[in-house]
């Protein structure tokens, strides 16, 4: 009797339950997709009430028998459906079966009731059995919006590295694109350079190293990586060039629109002045000094202990570009380059020997002059007056450095910036004893 009374009462409260629900999607079929008062839809909120059960009954929870026959009852209708229809499924009870009678018995007073009202009555009973499920439910809801709020962050983060992802791979695209057509390009400056340049440094590998075809290929090879070099450096700087001259059109100072044609000249002399000097070094040393000292002229200098030698190259006509090399047996020497504005008074090589301790007064007075005028570095100041006599401008193109010229040959050019005359320094001044043997070669090319 008991058991009946709360199967009533069950029914009764289930019958309130589904009139809400019908309110809502007018229909018991859809009841699965109704959250009840869990915000959760009752195919997940049973779920959650059975594995409930099963965990606690019994530990933290405790029914009675007749809540518990009607729980199995509701899980059996949503399992099997109705037992008028699974009764010829189930095996046989036992005679001696007193609990599996009862529980039949509880399901088959449930009817035609829908696998949704079977859950729906399973978890309205063991709600209000037990008030500790609403907060299970509860934490599980939380838990589950915590989840799907983690999963959208990640989402989004997976959205947002996959367009940075595919971004770089297209800004890496454009680099290499840019990268290929840049090397395109180079490869066509190049090939257009050496067969302007070929026939000349070939008979200059020529003359280095006679009946040696590898070392001739190898030289002429390097030869024109910086001949390649060179050219972009000049471009680059009369891209500048160009950049300042439309920045000049653009000044509407009256003294600066009234500037001489002199000033104007020389501004462009300090411009061109300002292009680097190219220096590498090659193997074959020894080869390099034999050539020199057979060759004719004063190739072959010995550098006393403290003395500077300058080695004087004016400009030719028909050339635009000076070329150096230079060695010398067991010891390093200083080497620098200045450029000395003017048209020279002569075409000849010259060799002047200078000593730190001279006292002459000639001697002293270019001494002073080479100090002073070098470190002026400004070509806008126009010549240099050391007692009373007007001296012409020197810059500086390559600054004195130590060298290694005793083990491989240092080799350099440049391109004129002007009419002048080349200023070759082999500064042997830090030495207080030795002397070294200096072998040196200068030419021009156009």
């Amino acid at each position: 009797m008991a058991a009946e009374c709360d199967s009533s009462q069950l029914l009764e409260n289930f019958s309130k339950l589904d009139v809400k629900t019908s309110k809502r999607k007018n229909s018991v079929n859809n009841a699965s997709n109704d959250s009840l008062e869990y915000g959760l839809p009752l195919i997940e909120v049973y779920k959650l009430a059975f594995s409930f059960y099963k965990e606690k009954e019994g530990k933290a929870v405790h029914f009675s028998y007749e809540d518990k026959l009607q729980l199995v009852a509701f899980s059996q209708q949503v399992l099997h459906g109705p037992l008028s229809e699974a009764i010829n499924k189930l095996p046989p009870l036992g005679t001696l079966d007193v609990v599996g009678k009862d529980r039949r018995l509880a399901w088959q007073k449930l009817g035609k009731l829908s696998a949704d009202q079977a859950r729906a009555g399973f978890v309205e009973l063991l709600s209000r059995r037990c008030p500790l499920f609403s907060a299970y439910v509860e934490a599980h809801r939380r838990e589950k919006k915590e989840q799907e709020r983690k999963a959208k962050e990640e989402e989004k983060r997976r959205l947002i590295e996959e367009e940075e992802k595919q971004k770089k791979e297209e800004e890496a695209k454009l680099i290499q694109e840019q990268l290929t057509k840049e090397e395109a390009i180079k490869r066509q400056i190049q090939q257009a350079l050496n067969e302007q340049t070929f026939d000349q440094f070939r008979k200059y590998a020529e003359q280095q190293f006679p009946g040696d075809p590898e070392k001739q290929g190898a030289l002429i090879r390097q030869l024109q990586d910086q001949h390649y070099i060179q050219y972009m450096q000049q471009l680059q700087a009369a891209q500048r060039g160009e950049q300042t001259k439309s920045v000049d059109e653009e000044k509407t100072d009256p003294d600066w629109n009234n500037q001489s044609n002199e000033e104007i000249s020389l501004n462009e002399s300090s411009s061109n002045s300002l292009i680097p000097a190219s220096m590498w070094t090659r193997s074959g040393i020894d080869e390099f000094k034999q050539a020199v000292a057979q060759a004719e002229g004063d190739g072959v200098v010995r550098v006393g202990h403290g003395e500077t030698v300058t080695v004087r190259v004016p400009t030719h006509p028909e050339g635009t570009r000076l070329f150096w090399e230079f060695a010398t047996d067991h010891y390093d020497i200083g080497f620098g380059v200045y450029f000395e504005f003017g048209t020279p008074t002569s075409d000849q090589v010259s060799v002047h020997v200078s000593e730190s301790d001279d006292e002459d007064l000639e001697d002293l007075d270019e001494e002073i002059y080479d100090e002073e005028t070098i470190q002026t570095g400004d070509l806008e100041a126009g010549s240099v007056a050391v007692n009373g006599i007007s001296k012409p401008l020197l810059t500086e193109i390559v600054p004195v450095y130590r060298r290694d010229c005793q083990s491989e040959v240092y080799a350099g050019s440049h391109q004129y910036p002007g009419q002048g005359v080349y200023l070759l320094k082999f500064d042997n001044s830090y030495s207080l004893w030795r002397s070294k043997t200096l072998y040196y070669r200068v030419y021009y090319t156009q």
